[in-house]
């Protein structure tokens, strides 16, 4: 206790400490929104990096390799690949120059200036108010998972407690105490589970000897998970099975692709003055994932050699089925007590880097997306950054009474749910802006509607891990699914997404386009 107390003790100092610098400088608008547009690289790898990857990336896909194998590695491909190396160089430089062009501050509003549509900027940031607080909730669930089992507290409390800490620098610092304190929690997150990393392998001898033991634990998997189609720890789902559908369709392909439409990472590309920095932030930024994600992975499926050495069973039998609480016990377990107490620090760290951003951005969608610039139809008015402030309390409100209610093992399904709605809802939209000037205010309207349509009836009614949660299709139709195999495992964004972007074409090529100084204005530094 005394570790957790003197490490906590400091982190929050620290915390507090970049809070209250981002709040000092915080003077106008823009730097309440966007930092000034002037964050050095390094700062935005960290955040960028910090918020992308967070406790559902430890916790929830710990937890979820520990029941799926290594498969989940090919998400860290992904990670760098999609979230990184696309993200920054396709859509990260115009993204940049065509938000300072446009004078936007937000996803929503680089979107609606540059379509000419107060709707569309107005709808985007309804989306990410409604159906935010789900991820930001998952995000609050998994660092709360590892404070019950490390320290016996509630959950509900611990839940609440952290929630409150997190909001208190955001109200306050913007997006500059939120990029200070997110760059500082990379740091910490960044040391900490390169240690979990190297001590997991040398603890069982090796990446060698540590994947052979592994292998050796197929025969214990589960009859109901065989037949899903699971072929061990170290391999991949037999291919087309149900299982293969879904650990490649919504656990990799969902989160990988939908990281593109992520209005809290969108935004920080706007953040910097020039390609220079942004060039400079990849490495970084790219490093950071692969530190991060990749070993919470790889020691999320090696934790069932140790469960199976300590108590006979799997990991997924030692918590009773609940995931997310697989990596928290293996630190209690099997760390000393100043690791565990550091580990707990790393979980606030990427909860509080995550959920900063995230609150960050929903108060801006309510202040400047729905209530400046749809309702007031774009009067600014001196008071958006208290309207902002006012926002944050909301989504604090709406995540806790999510977060109270949402089932055991969630948070990597939770997060896979947001990162697809948001990509099968924006890329088609969000790439078109950037690249396509014959792309129309009505071929826009009509994509963001019909892929948050169609990836929410989906959810609703087909895939089987949101529909048989929520309840609908049992109701109105008695089953979990109105689709049978493999349709039923297949990531709505997978055919959401398809379904956006031919309808964003095929209507902008029968509307009318953009006025041509929007356009001459929209692409003048690219």
């Amino acid at each position: 206790m005394v570790y957790l107390v003197t490490f906590t003790i400091l982190y929050l100092a620290a915390t507090i400490y970049f809070g209250y610098l981002g709040y000092r400088r915080t003077t106008t608008v823009s730097d309440y929104l966007l930092a000034g547009r002037q964050v050095h690289p390094l700062v935005m790898a960290l955040g960028y990096g910090s918020t992308y990857i967070s406790t559902s990336a430890v916790i929830g896909f710990g937890g979820t390799s520990a029941l799926y194998g290594f498969s989940l590695t090919w998400l860290t491909f992904l990670n760098i690949l999609v979230g990184v190396w696309i993200a920054f160089v396709v859509f990260g430089k115009r993204t940049r120059k065509m938000g300072k062009a446009l004078d936007a501050h937000t996803f929503p509003e680089l979107l609606g200036r540059r379509y000419e549509s107060r709707f569309i900027q107005g709808f985007s940031g309804l989306v990410i108010l409604i159906f935010m607080p789900v991820y930001t909730a998952a995000i609050l669930i998994g660092i709360s998972r590892f404070i019950e089992v490390y320290l016996g507290i509630p959950f509900a409390t611990a839940f609440l407690g952290f929630l409150l800490i997190t909001a208190c620098y955001v109200i306050w610092g913007g997006l500059k105490g939120v990029l200070y304190t997110s760059a500082f929690q990379g740091v910490i997150m960044v040391v900490v589970m390169v240690g979990i990393g190297i001590s997991t392998y040398t603890a069982a001898g090796g990446p060698a000897s540590g994947h052979q033991a592994l292998s050796e634990l197929t025969s214990l998997i589960p009859d109901h998970l065989r037949g899903l189609g699971h072929r061990g720890f170290t391999s991949m789902p037999a291919g087309g099975s149900p299982l293969w559908w879904y650990v490649i369709t919504t656990m990799i392909m969902g989160v990988g692709i939908g990281v593109i439409g992520q209005p809290q990472l969108v935004v920080r590309f706007m953040t910097l003055k020039s390609d220079r920095e942004l060039n400079r932030s990849i490495p970084f930024t790219a490093l950071f994932i692969l530190f991060t994600t990749g070993i919470a992975f790889a020691v999320g499926a090696l934790t069932n050699i140790f469960f199976f050495g300590a108590y006979g069973q799997l990991s997924v039998q030692a918590v009773h089925g609940n995931i997310d609480k697989i990596i928290p016990l293996y630190v209690d377990t099997f760390y000393p007590r100043w690791f565990a107490a550091a580990f707990l620090v790393t979980l606030m760290a990427a909860a509080m880097s995550a959920n900063s951003a995230q609150f960050h951005t929903l108060g801006t969608s309510l202040s400047r997306d729905i209530f400046e610039q749809a309702l007031l139809k774009g009067k600014s008015v001196a008071e958006t950054t208290i309207v902002t402030r006012i926002g944050i309390v909301f989504s604090i409100f709406s995540t806790l009474l999510i977060g109270l209610v949402l089932p055991e093992s969630v948070v990597a399904i939770a997060t896979a749910f947001f990162f697809s709605l948001c990509g099968a809802t924006f890329i088609p939209s969000y790439l078109f802006a950037l690249y396509w000037r014959r792309g129309t205010r009505s071929g826009a309207t009509t994509s963001i509607l019909c892929g948050f349509l169609v990836s929410l009836l989906w959810m609703l009614l087909v895939h089987e891990e949101e529909s048989k949660v929520i309840g609908l299709s049992r109701l109105l139709f008695g089953t979990d699914s109105v689709a049978g195999h493999p349709w039923n495992m297949i990531d709505p964004q997978i055919v959401a997404l398809p379904v956006s972007l031919v309808v964003f074409v095929v209507v902008s090529l029968l509307t009318a386009p953009v006025k041509t100084e929007t356009l001459k204005n929209a692409f003048r530094h690219i």
